[in-house]
């Protein structure tokens, strides 16, 4: 089996030679091939160099799009700072719907507008044609509590869900609609999976993520299944308030931050869901020894086989050794 192979029978349900393995890298794979964050935020083609160098190098089995979480945010006119070897960051001082009333003007931008999406859709494009045939290629959008917070400022929304309910629905329909059409540009130019990285939903409890945030990233999930694409849902941190409902989302593999065992993750979401993750990126992968990060993989593999995914919690840091990164493989 090449990468690509074993990453769709583990989606599939279907016996592997080997568990597949897919760490998220940016920063790291940006240092690996020797190009500064920057650059591999802003122009495809360093992004792809330095997704494949790193996947061939550690054998990881799949290459991504992903480098940050204002390429949406950007085109909608959001206030975006840029540093030569840090990732894009939202300026939340000034953010882009500051003014609710700006919602009603705002218009999904064209995903081949010639900005930051884009330079997404290329890169997937690249990939796909350098290397879509070993390794699966990963697309990647902002889900809808993340991409929300990205346009109003995280601490406003968090506001707005009890004193504006029916503008926080609103808001999260606009980005639906964007991350759909931004899907299908991806989806079209060659990848097998798009990534839904919704990490503001971790700070929400239970009872919002259900009547708020739950039924918008279902819509996305299930649009995304519609444009035939598999999903990898991405929530950082803690979700162990929403497990449940995250296991009912119907994603192909759901990503686990290192706060939530794997165990407590395989109870809530049942039998047949594929898990990833749940190693600590920097106690354990970066910081740790070998024999550490293959006792955290074999534990995570126990506690949720046999449907597992090694990956961390989060990306890999940089500055993480080569050999713990190897390490992950066994």
């Amino acid at each position: 089996m090449n990468g690509r192979e074993r990453i769709l029978a583990m989606l599939a349900r279907q016996p592997v030679d080997r568990l597949p393995l897919m760490p998220i890298t940016m920063m790291f794979a940006g240092d690996q091939a020797g190009v500064r964050y920057g650059e591999y935020a802003r122009d495809c083609h360093a992004l792809v160099k330095a997704q494949i160098y790193t996947a061939c190098k550690f054998d990881f089995d799949y290459v991504s799009a992903i480098s940050d979480l204002a390429r949406e945010a950007a085109d909608c006119g959001a206030t975006i700072r840029y540093f030569e070897d840090q990732p894009p960051a939202i300026d939340e001082a000034d953010a882009l719907l500051l003014d609710k009333g700006k919602l009603l003007q705002l218009k999904a931008p064209d995903p081949f507008s010639g900005g930051r999406m884009t330079d997404r859709v290329r890169a997937v494009e690249l990939l796909s044609k350098e290397i879509g045939k070993e390794k699966l290629v990963e697309g990647w959008v902002e889900g809808p509590c993340a991409e929300a917070a990205d346009l109003r400022g995280i601490n406003n929304l968090m506001i707005d869900f009890f004193d504006d309910p029916g503008f926080v629905r609103d808001l999260f329909s606009f980005v639906i609609e964007m991350e759909l059409r931004f899907a299908k540009a991806q989806v079209d130019a060659g990848c097998d999976l798009i990534g839904v990285g919704d990490a503001a939903a971790s700070l929400v409890g239970p009872q919002i993520y259900e009547e708020f945030v739950w039924p918008y990233e279902k819509r996305l999930i299930d649009g995304l299944h519609e444009l035939g694409a598999k999903v990898r849902l991405h929530i950082c941190g803690n979700t162990n308030a929403i497990l449940s409902g995250m296991g009912r989302l119907g994603c192909e593999m759901i990503d686990l931050d290192f706060p939530v065992p794997m165990a407590a993750a395989r109870g809530a979401m049942g039998s047949d869901q594929v898990l990833a993750g749940n190693l600590d990126p920097v106690k354990v992968v970066r910081n740790g020894d070998t024999i550490l990060i293959r006792g955290q993989v074999e534990q995570c593999y126990q506690e949720s086989r046999p449907l597992y995914i090694i990956a961390t919690g989060c990306e890999i840091p940089r500055g993480t050794p080569d050999e713990n990164v190897r390490a992950l493989r066994g």
